[in-house]
């Protein structure tokens, strides 16, 4: 959630800046062990949610859903300081490869670790979640010495080390405990990125003084994007392929897989694809890369919880839903599209009427659905999108594509 990461210099495009505007093979590579580390939260979101059938009683749904979203911020946290890294520097340079290895083998422990997170393996997650944010700037630090802004990197450094030593204190508590001590340390870390990184006696940074490469940014983000929908595929895809063929399954499976095609035309249409357009033409191109962070974090959980609404459609398909069961997949499609009229803000200035009628119709269709079966849900949560998605193929048909206007 720390966006910003690294992306503090002054200078201009010097030898430690980035040299392409193309993700590398090793950034893909890193993007890989995310697949695996989202299928992970969704594995133990239903231990979490407690989303067996008679499972979510009182405030079971609450609680493990805000331990499922801790991990997921903290992954996602992990890999955006990295992609803000390599968006800020050559990735090409031995040292920034450096720090997207750490990062990929610090992503792996943590995927591994995350069924178990907040029991035995709570100190694997945290040991790896702080080698991987503290090395970053500490490697920088000694292999770019002066070039670029020092001071900022030892502020991130502080600033890591202090909330590192309540990531491994939190390892080491009964789960309550844990999590507070968790959230207290990432929420220090994400108003730390917001407010330029401040440390007593050392200030902080403009966010309006940032450099970056926005073309590469945008291009991560992108391709983040398509690693989430990537694992609702293969959410669906095995929870349909370990279960009989039947007949209401397999309408639950094509639900979903239409679900994820309508996902992937909403954001690419036509946001998604000029993302690094805007950033260039954007007054300040920090605050827009910033801002993308924050949006595509909420198009993420939104992601997560359709992928386990997947999941539960599957399994259960007519089955008399749980609340809970509704909220996610309800929810989590409407989470996507509030992050998505934020990304469209961001990238033109202005946000379509469809975006808000599709929330509203969302949101209010979650008490009609809470007596009927799951399927049913889901197919009206696909439609809607649908709705959207054809909406904005008639509002561009036959016109010239339309050019980014941010307004930051």
């Amino acid at each position: 959630m720390t966006s910003g990461d690294e992306a503090g210099g002054q200078v201009g495009r010097g030898e430690g800046t980035v040299a392409t505007a193309r993700a590398t093979f090793l950034e893909l590579f890193f993007d890989l062990v995310f697949v695996f580390a989202l299928t992970r939260i969704t594995a133990r979101s239903f231990e979490d949610l407690a989303l067996e059938p008679g499972g979510t009683t009182g405030w079971s749904p609450i609680t493990g859903g805000a331990k499922t979203l801790l991990l997921l911020l903290a992954l996602y946290t992990v890999w955006q300081g990295t992609a803000w890294t390599t968006s800020r520097y050559d990735p090409y340079r031995l040292d920034l490869q450096l720090v997207v290895v750490i990062a990929l083998v610090g992503s792996m422990v943590m995927g591994v670790a995350v069924p178990r997170a907040f029991r035995i393996a709570g100190l694997a997650f945290a040991v790896a979640y702080v080698v991987t944010q503290v090395s970053r700037p500490l490697i920088l630090l000694v292999t770019l010495g002066r070039q670029g802004d020092r001071q900022l990197r030892k502020r991130m450094l502080i600033v890591y080390s202090v909330t590192g030593v309540l990531w491994l204190v939190g390892a080491f508590l009964p789960v309550t405990p844990r999590v507070w001590v968790w959230a207290v340390a990432l929420g220090t870390e994400y108003l730390a990125g917001r407010t330029g990184w401040p440390v007593p006696g050392m200030g902080r940074s403009r966010v309006s003084r940032w450099d970056i490469a926005g073309e590469h940014l945008a291009e991560r983000y992108q391709q983040f994007f398509l690693v989430a929908l990537g694992e609702t595929i293969l959410v669906a895809g095995f929870s349909y392929s370990s279960r009989p063929f039947a007949l209401n399954s397999t309408a639950a499976f094509a639900v979903a897989l239409l679900t994820s095609i309508m996902l992937w035309r909403i954001y690419f249409q036509r946001a998604g694809q000029i993302l690094g357009e805007a950033v260039l033409k954007a007054r300040h191109p920090a605050t827009i890369g910033q801002s993308a962070a924050d949006t595509h974090m909420v198009m993420l959980v939104g992601i997560a919880a359709t992928a386990i609404g997947y999941q539960l459609t599957i399994e259960h398909p007519l089955d008399h839903a749980e609340s809970a069961w509704i909220a996610l997949i309800i929810i989590g499609p409407a989470l996507f599209m509030l992050g998505r009229a934020r990304f469209e803000y961001e990238v033109f200035g202005r946000v379509s009427p469809s975006r808000w009628i599709a929330i509203l119709a969302l949101l209010g269709s979650v008490p009609l659905f809470l007596h009927h079966p799951p399927l049913i849900a889901s197919a009206v949560a696909t439609a809607v999108l649908a709705g959207v998605a054809v909406d904005d193929a008639r509002r561009a048909w036959g016109k010239p594509p339309e050019a980014a206007a941010p307004p930051f």
